[in-house]
């Protein structure tokens, strides 16, 4: 039957800092030695399959989480037949039908979220015949901090409508032996778990952590629900792995919970039809998750979620600086970006004026270049974080980047984990224009979380403590202004310039021995090449060499 509204929350937590996705700093209790405070929202999408969650809300009502913190609602997603509710049931659970304007789990999962009170949703599908403790274990983890992502445990068997009855699984359940319902030996176990423990059951993973999101059983506060802006209702198939990104990017850590378990009951839809089930979801899920690892596969595309937005500043640039910056930009390797280019555009104006003297002339000159690349956008000031975009690369208009810039900038930070990237530019020392600063948006956007007040250097130091800095010079990736003679002559100087900071000849000489090591290892290469394809040619020629 239906009982009260469950508490609302009442405040926010004290919230505990997490280095990337090591969650042991949380320190959770065990089972069944804690006493829990918060509310939650059990949301059981279903279509069809009343003999599958009539068992299912069974397990439900043997859970040991406290009754009155828990309430369960169940979200009718136009089943052929009207479901009811079985008999054996929570003591407050609801049935309600799926809101108008939609179909499928996700937007199910939104209707039911919508009409609950829970301070935490956990999602669970009408499949899942859940362990005693499913509820409480994963409810430990949201008693420690409001920004985690738990996931339940799961094996997949087969399922005989005819083999069970919801008042023995309510017996069994309530009694601790739901693990006996169904033979562990012949069970599948979900793909996920191979990731879980190459990565240290995820402590490793880092921002690949929300690959392992792939619904079922899983849960959250209803603020990081609501943050992350909900389920794509849109996505009938993927839903999962795109909100799981959109989470991560809102800071979120990723638990495994591997305390208790649940029964799958049947195969999955990607078990049974992998092959169609992947060539419907790689493209609505590529469109909007640049790490999805199908998408990597082209990368010469540009998608609706780009991988990074550069900020470039064009303030008092001329077009050629500008030109020098973005072209390069926009047609190196990586094309998957938007540039966002900040500047004063209310300045111009289509009134008279002198075309070849106006004050504004380069940056008038600079909009009409780039205002057909759908890429570019113009601004007055930078634009507010896209939470959905993994990467904010700031620098300013003038430095002459290689074709793999932003590719090599984006894997310095995923090798060394960090959040914030720094390349300061050969010279930087002496021009202002200083340091790239590439910001991974996850890593700003936890810190944030955790200190809504920081700004500048205050929030740097606490994307250091969350994620890491790295710092790595930028002399692979600006390219050569000039000839390499001119370059080394700048390094020695003349009578008639005024003298160099040692700084400045520091910064010329690290860039000339790096360029002078790229080109030795390049002779080396063409060596070996030209001793295995002439042996005796290569010896003649060295012999000269030699003399």
């Amino acid at each position: 039957m239906q009982t009260a509204s469950i508490p609302e929350q009442s405040g926010p937590l004290r919230q505990p800092i997490v280095h990337r996705n090591d969650y042991t700093a949380l320190p959770v209790p065990p089972l069944g030695g804690w006493e829990p405070s918060l509310s939650v929202s059990v949301v059981v999408p279903a279509h069809g399959g009343s003999e599958k969650l009539a068992l299912v809300l069974a397990s439900l009502a043997a859970q040991s989480y406290p009754a009155h913190l828990m309430e369960v609602v169940v979200v009718d997603d136009g089943s052929p037949e009207p479901l009811v509710l079985p008999r054996v049931r929570p003591e407050n659970t609801r049935l309600v039908v799926s809101a108008e304007g939609g179909w499928g789990s996700a937007h199910a999962v939104n209707t039911g979220v919508g009409v609950s009170s829970g301070q935490v949703v956990l999602r669970l599908d009408a499949d899942m015949l859940v362990y005693r403790e499913h509820v409480e274990s994963q409810m430990r983890w949201h008693h420690q901090a409001d920004y985690t992502v738990v996931m339940g445990h799961k094996l997949f068997v087969d399922f005989d409508p005819s083999a069970l009855v919801p008042e023995y699984v309510y017996e069994e359940v309530a009694a601790g032996r739901a693990d006996r319902l169904f033979d562990r030996d012949s069970a599948d176990p979900h793909w996920v778990e191979r990731f879980i423990a190459r990565t240290d059951r995820l402590r490793s993973a880092g921002h690949e952590g929300f690959k392992v999101y792939v619904g079922a059983t899983g849960s959250l506060h209803r603020s990081l629900f609501d943050a992350a802006g909900g389920m794509a209702p849109e996505l009938v198939l993927g839903g999962d792995s795109e909100f799981g990104h959109r989470l991560a990017q809102r800071g979120a850590v990723f638990v495994p919970d591997e305390d208790t378990s649940s029964w799958h009951l049947g195969r999955s839809q990607m078990q049974e039809q992998r092959n169609a089930g992947t060539r419907y979801r790689s493209p609505y899920v590529s469109n909007r998750v640049p790490d999805f690892h199908l998408r990597r596969k082209r990368p010469d595309r540009q998608w609706e979620v780009p991988l990074v937005d550069v900020v470039l500043d064009v303030a008092e640039r001329t077009l050629e600086e500008v030109d020098t910056t973005a072209s390069a930009l926009l047609g190196g390797s990586t094309p998957d970006l938007r540039l966002w280019m900040v500047g004063s555009w209310s300045r111009l104006h289509d009134g008279r004026r002198s075309p070849l003297q106006e004050e504004s002339l380069d940056l008038r000159l600079i909009h009409e270049t780039f205002r057909g690349d759908p890429r570019v956008r113009f601004v007055e000031e930078p634009p507010e974080t896209d939470p959905s975009v993994p990467f904010r690369l700031y620098m300013e208009a003038g430095p002459p980047t290689s074709s793999d810039a932003l590719a090599e900038l984006i894997r310095a930070c995923d090798s060394s984990g960090a959040g914030l990237l720094c390349a300061p530019l050969p010279g930087a020392l002496r021009a202002k224009e200083g340091v790239l600063r590439l910001e991974r948006v996850a890593a700003f956007e936890r810190a944030r979380h955790l200190a809504p007040e920081a700004e500048g250097e205050k929030l740097d130091r606490l994307v250091e403590e969350v994620y890491g800095i790295h710092w790595t010079p930028a002399t692979d990736i600006v390219v050569a202004s000039g000839p390499e003679e001119a370059e080394l002559e700048g390094v020695k100087g003349s009578s008639e310039e005024p003298e160099e900071s040692v700084e400045r000849l520091r910064a010329r000489l690290e860039q000339a021995t790096v360029r002078g090591d790229r080109m030795r290892r390049r002779a080396e290469r063409a060596e070996r090449k030209l001793r295995w394809f002439t042996p005796g040619l290569t010896r003649r020629i060295l012999r000269r060499i030699a003399r």
